[in-house]
C-alpha cells in the first residue's frame, strides 16, 4: 500500500480544486482586466478567492493580494517592507529557524545595507522572547517569524512577539510566514498585531504556484515586480484566475469543520509518535504533543543515514522527507536541527513524517511497520 506522509513539502490536489479550475480555464479564460464579460466573468472568481480570505483573516479585502506562492509572498513581504521604510532604519529581526524563501532575501538585504539579527531557539524550537526584547532597537523596521517551523513543527508565540513590538514608541512592521500553519490554526492578524502575512496554495490541498500575502492597509510596503499595475500596483501581472479560483477553494475545504481536522491530525501524529518512541534508537525533536503543530513530526534514528532510510520507505510505498522540500536536493546540514542543539551524529540521521486531514490510521501504521522491520537491518548493514 501507499502511505504519503509528505505533506509539508506537498499537498495532494483536492478533487473539487482541480474540477473547478478546470472549469474556470475553459469557460472563464478571459483576462480579468478586460471589460467586456469574458474578463468580468473571470474578475468574479478573483472577487470570490478575496472575499474568502478575508472573511477567514478577519482583514478587509483590499488587504488581500494573490502571488505565484509561499516564496514570493515571503519575499515581497519581507523586501517591499524594508525598502519602503529604509529612511526609517536598517535593522532586520528574524529567527535561526526560517525558510530560506525568508533567509535569502535578508541576506540580500544585508548586502545591501541592512543589518539582520537572527534570534536563537531552544531546544523544542522556539524562539526567545528575551533575545527579541534585547534585539529590539530604535532602527528595527520589520521582525519577521514563521508561526509553524516547516521542519520540527515548533510554534511560535505570535501573540507575545506582537506584544513586544507593540510596545515599542516606534512599532516595527511584523510579517509572519503562515505557509505551514494557514489551515490548521485559526489565525486574525489584526486581533493578533501581524502586519503582513504568507500563505501557499500547494500546502492547503490548492495548486502549485499559488500564494496570498495579507498587507495591512497602513503598512507601508513597495512592489518588487513591476508591470501593468494590477492588485493596485503592488503586485503586476495578469492574475492567475484558475490557481487564484483553486486555491480559494481548496482554503474552504480546510476551514470546513476545522476544529474536528485538527483534533483528528493531533490524533494520527499521537499514533504516529507513540509508535516510533516504541523502537530501538529513536528521538522525536521539537515540541511535545499540542505544543507542536498537528502535522509534522521529526525523528532522528539512531545509526541510519537519512537518505538510505529514505528510499527504502519508498520501496515500501511510504513517502517522507529528509528536511525542507525546498532544499532537500542539496546536500546541506538543516538549521534547523543545528539550532535545537540535535546531537552532531543525528543531524544526518533525521525524517520529517507530516499529516494532512486525508491521512488515514492504516498510512501510519503501515510506516510503522516497515520502520521496525527497516531499521535493524539497516543498521546491521551500516555497522558492516
Amino acid at each position: 500500500m501507499e502511505a504519503y506522509l509528505d505533506n509539508s513539502a506537498t499537498t495532494r490536489c483536492l478533487e473539487q480544486v482541480t474540477d473547478l479550475m478546470v472549469r474556470v480555464m475553459r469557460e472563464d479564460y478571459g483576462n480579468p482586466s478586460s471589460l467586456h464579460t469574458k474578463g468580468v466573468e473571470a474578475e468574479r472568481h478573483i472577487r470570490a478567492a478575496r472575499e474568502f480570505f478575508a472573511g477567514s483573516l478577519k482583514v478587509n479585502e483590499k488587504e488581500i493580494y494573490f502571488t505565484s506562492g509561499g516564496t514570493e509572498s515571503n519575499n515581497l513581504a519581507v523586501l517591499g517592507t524594508a525598502l519602503a521604510n529604509q529612511r526609517a532604519g536598517k535593522h532586520l529581526i528574524t529567527t535561526a529557524i526560517e525558510h530560506p524563501s525568508v533567509q535569502n532575501p535578508l541576506k540580500h538585504l544585508e548586502s545591501q545595507g541592512f543589518r539582520v539579527t537572527c534570534l536563537p531557539v531552544d531546544r523544542a524550537g522556539v524562539v526567545s522572547l528575551e533575545a527579541l526584547r534585547e534585539a529590539l532597537c530604535d532602527e528595527t523596521i520589520l521582525v519577521s517569524v514563521m508561526h509553524v517551523n516547516n521542519e520540527i513543527g515548533s510554534v511560535q508565540p505570535l501573540e507575545e512577539i506582537a506584544g513586544l513590538l507593540k510596545a515599542r514608541e516606534r512599532k516595527p512592521l511584523f510579517h509572519v510566514d503562515a505557509i505551514q500553519s494557514y489551515g490548521k490554526y485559526r489565525i486574525y492578524p489584526k486581533k493578533t498585531g501581524i502586519d503582513l502575512l504568507s500563505i501557499s496554495g500547494h500546502k492547503i490541498h490548492g495548486p502549485k504556484g499559488t500564494g496570498v500575502l495579507y498587507v495591512n492597509e497602513k503598512a507601508k510596503i513597495r512592489p518588487v515586480i513591476f508591470g501593468g499595475e494590477q492588485q493596485k500596483g503592488l503586485r503586476s501581472g495578469t492574475e492567475n484566475v484558475p490557481g487564484i479560483a483553486g486555491i480559494a477553494e481548496a482554503a474552504k475545504a480546510c476551514y470546513e469543520g476545522l476544529d474536528e481536522k485538527i483534533d483528528r491530525m493531533y490524533q494520527l501524529k499521537e499514533r504516529f509518535v507513540s509508535g516510533v518512541r516504541a523502537l530501538d534508537g529513536t528521538t522525536v525533536n521539537g515540541p511535545e504533543g499540542r505544543a507542536g503543530a498537528p502535522h509534522i513530526v521529526s525523528v532522528s534514528f539512531e545509526g541510519v543515514r537519512s537518505e538510505v532510510l529514505l528510499h527504502a520507505l519508498e520501496e515500501q510505498g511510504i513517502y517522507a522527507s529528509a528536511g525542507s522540500a525546498c532544499s532537500s536536493n542539496k546536500p546541506a546540514v538543516s538549521r534547523t536541527l543545528q539550532s535545537i542543539q540535535l546531537k552532531k551524529e543525528l543531524l544526518g540521521s533525521t525524517l520529517r513524517f507530516s499529516f494532512s486531514f486525508e491521512t488515514g490510521e492504516e498510512e501510519i501504521d503501515h510506516c510503522l511497520r516497515e520502520l521496525e522491520r527497516l531499521l535493524p537491518m539497516l543498521r546491521r548493514y551500516v555497522r558492516r
